[in-house]
């Protein structure tokens, strides 16, 4: 279970301060997948990225009882002067995987070639997208976080991380952030809408996706 109790998230801006998430509470069970919907600006990649530990709130708690990935496609991780693979290798370690099967997902998932031996301050936003993508998806875990703004390059490259995402992993959990509603009725089983920084979760996906389109 993952579960996030009165979250805060303030900045500053300026000589001001302001409040993006303001005391949201949610729980994601196993197998459970749930859609982060908003407006832009409504606070759903800085949730996603408190919850995958990538920020830290500015009061409550994340409890995380399943293994959860960093955001899927997250890119700002790596060291650029560092070759793709270094920095495959630098995921084994960390995740005590073996290094040959990783790295095989990553090559044939990523489809980067020889550019997997150039360091990646060298590769284009793609290129760079499409190594993290691989590298989120070699290591099992029992939630993912997914952004749609990951979903770069071609439509072939699209159905790969369909499938990768939603069809190879039925159970596992799932916190989603996309305006796709034909993905969000397909695959997930429950709505998160966030507004003027509150969250309420809906288990009736079409009735969470109302709210959202009435805002």
């Amino acid at each position: 279970m993952i579960r996030g109790t009165s979250i805060v998230k303030d900045y500053r801006v300026g000589h001001q301060t302001k409040r993006v998430l303001d005391h949201v509470n949610f729980e994601v069970r196993q197998g459970e997948r749930l859609a982060v919907l908003g407006r832009n600006g409504a606070g759903k990649s800085t949730l996603v990225r408190i919850i995958g530990g990538v920020e830290r709130p500015t009061s409550g708690r994340i409890d995380r009882q399943m293994s959860m990935s960093w955001p899927l496609g997250l890119a700002g991780g790596f060291q650029g002067s560092l070759t793709g693979y270094d920095n495959v290798k630098f995921i084994a370690r960390v995740y005590d995987k073996a290094f040959a099967e990783i790295k095989e997902f990553v090559e044939d998932f990523s489809e980067l070639g020889n550019h997997l031996k150039a360091p990646v301050r060298t590769y284009s936003s793609g290129m760079r997208a499409r190594l993290a993508f691989g590298l989120s998806l070699a290591i099992d875990f029992d939630c993912y976080l997914v952004d749609e703004v990951i979903f770069v390059g071609d439509q072939k490259f699209h159905a790969r991380c369909r499938y990768e995402i939603f069809e190879k992993r039925p159970d596992r959990a799932l916190l989603l952030v996309s305006h796709d509603f034909g993905i969000i009725k397909e695959y997930c089983n429950g709505a998160m809408v966030l507004h003027q920084g509150r969250a309420k979760t809906f288990f009736d996906v079409q009735l969470g996706i109302d709210i959202y389109a009435g805002l």
